[in-house]
């Protein structure tokens, strides 16, 4: 193990200095919001599908201490104005103050369900793919890679095709946000499924990099879906195309794919929402991590998170509140706040219950 984790660190540190090196004439052009490219070395891990830089340009970001040393943003201008706190976020949205709510969500909320952190020299997932040598952690999410040797990513798809985890408490504060009708629209990084799972619909979901939940034959690119090739997943076969035998790909973007169309909702989502919840995530990854902004500047913002992360580390307005720490002691705290406690625990039971049933 400790021999795989000096590799690992070896292979991740290779990886970000190819991508460093990496210029515009690399990735043909601009390419804009819809292309995305993979580096390694962040802490989004396996639920984020790997992290994504726009193409064309380098994937570097300032720690906060970094950006004071250097005068690159501030805390923002309170104009004299009371700082929000939970309890103040709570209130707006007892009192029906708050009623469009954009979630931005990353692997932190994934990772209480027991989702191993893919990155992370030494991990499980890591481990099991070194015995297919690929030649750079990203590889396994490069298109060019994966037509030469499919094995990897399938192995990476087994361990976090839906059914295989369960959703947490955070995941289950989302649901009860959408049976309430707060709920916009659910951004996620996330490429577990889990969402699904708690019951969150489609409709307000958007799976920013992708999902296991529809797959495409790479040659005829007929639509099946992802749950058709499970038993080929979990057999550890490579899934084929029923009418050309081409190599079915889970519908998860990869290095250089263009993201899903639903991520353009943001257009419209973000301006309308009145409260944006982000949470689990390092909001490190482009062009995740801008959404951030792009609510109205008196809109309140709220960090359930482990570390002070992009604005909230460097630009924090007067109405951002950060709940740093474990992530679901954050939202614990949140839906006590709102005295939501016993409906949690009604809606957790009732889709344990089901699940369970499922499973028989």
């Amino acid at each position: 193990m400790e021999r795989g984790a000096r590799r690992g660190g070896g292979l991740l540190a290779a990886a970000w200095r190819r991508l460093w090196e990496r210029g515009p004439g690399d990735g043909g052009g601009p390419g804009g919001l819809a292309r995305l490219s993979l580096r390694s070395g962040d802490s989004e891990g396996a639920a984020g599908s790997g992290a994504r830089r726009i193409q064309g340009t380098r994937p570097f970001s300032l720690s906060a201490a970094a950006r004071a040393i250097l005068g690159v943003g501030g805390w923002g201008d309170n104009g004299g104005k009371q700082k929000l706190t939970l309890q103040d976020v709570a209130e707006l949205i007892r009192k029906k103050e708050c009623r469009r709510v954009v979630v931005m969500a990353g692997a932190g909320i994934s990772t209480p369900s027991g989702i191993p952190d893919f990155r992370s020299p030494g991990s499980g997932l890591y481990s099991n793919l070194e015995q297919y040598n690929i030649p750079y952690p990203e590889a396994i999410f490069e298109l060019m890679y994966f037509f030469v040797n499919p094995k990897p990513f399938f192995t990476l798809a087994k361990e976090l095709y839906p059914g295989n985890y369960r959703p947490n408490y955070a995941h289950y504060f989302l649901r009860l946000l959408h049976d309430k009708g707060l709920l916009l629209r659910l951004y996620t990084q996330n490429i577990d499924g889990l969402e699904r799972v708690a019951g969150i619909p489609p409709d307000k979901l958007v799976e920013a990099h992708g999902t296991f939940a529809t797959a495409t034959c790479t040659v005829c690119r007929r639509k099946f879906p992802g749950e058709d090739f499970r038993g080929d997943v979990m057999a550890d076969k490579v899934p084929h195309c029923p009418v050309c035998t081409g190599v079915i790909k889970p519908d998860i973007v990869f290095f250089g794919e263009e993201l899903p169309q639903r991520f353009f909702l943001h257009v419209t989502d973000f301006p309308m929402a009145d409260l944006l919840f982000i949470i689990g995530t390092s909001l490190e990854v482009e062009p995740f991590a801008s959404l951030a902004g792009a609510v109205r500047s008196s809109v309140p913002r709220v960090l359930i998170n482990r570390d002070l992360v992009g604005p909230f580390a460097w630009q924090q307005r007067y109405n951002d509140v950060a709940q740093l720490g474990d992530v679901v002691s954050g939202v614990e705290k949140l839906v006590e706040l709102l005295d939501w406690n016993e409906e949690m625990q009604t809606l957790i039971q009732k889709e344990k219950e089901k699940l369970v049933a499922k499973d028989k």
